[in-house]
């Protein structure tokens, strides 16, 4: 009875540390991360410094993705009584929020997502995808956006996320 005991301590325990190594791999994707700069090409090109708080947040799992942010330039209206807001202050309050989840893959330096959920309901039709070469360096990730089911984007927005778990 004891060996059994102590046999299926020893499972837990290593289950607990591969679990923990698991979630914090070097050299790996998979975490918690904010973007903290966007850089944007084109003919006005700009950079977009996000700065604290940084409203957004990305979980990467081992199979699974999660985004939220707010595309703001600064505070949004609270609404007091949904049923009584008008279109424009709807559009001021929920407009700027984007969430999305779902899978994704990675072949090389090249991360193709597919997402399962969205508050943009074109982003979940059958065979949507985006692709994304990538670049990490320690803590920080560069993403550069590459293409979608529509093929190559014209003008590639640059990333510069940092794990912050």
């Amino acid at each position: 009875m004891n060996k059994r005991l102590l046999l299926v301590l020893l499972g837990l325990g290593s289950l607990t540390r591969a679990s923990v190594e698991a979630q914090t791999r070097t050299g790996s994707i998979q975490g918690v991360w904010q973007v903290v700069e966007v850089r944007m090409p084109g003919q006005n090109p700009s950079t977009i410094a996000i700065g604290e708080p940084r409203p957004n947040l990305t979980i990467i799992t081992g199979k699974h993705y999660s985004r939220v942010q707010v595309e703001a330039e600064g505070p949004r209206p609270v609404i007091t009584n949904v049923a009584k807001a008008t279109a424009d202050e709807l559009r001021a309050t929920w407009g700027p929020f984007v969430g999305e989840a779902g899978t994704y893959e990675i072949k090389g330096n090249v991360i193709t997502m597919r997402p399962i959920a969205a508050k943009n309901p074109a982003a979940m039709m059958p065979g949507t995808f985006t692709t994304w070469s990538f670049k990490l360096t320690g803590n920080t990730l560069l993403v550069t956006a590459e293409g979608n089911q529509n093929g190559p984007v014209a003008n590639p927005v640059t990333v510069k996320a940092v794990r912050i778990e």
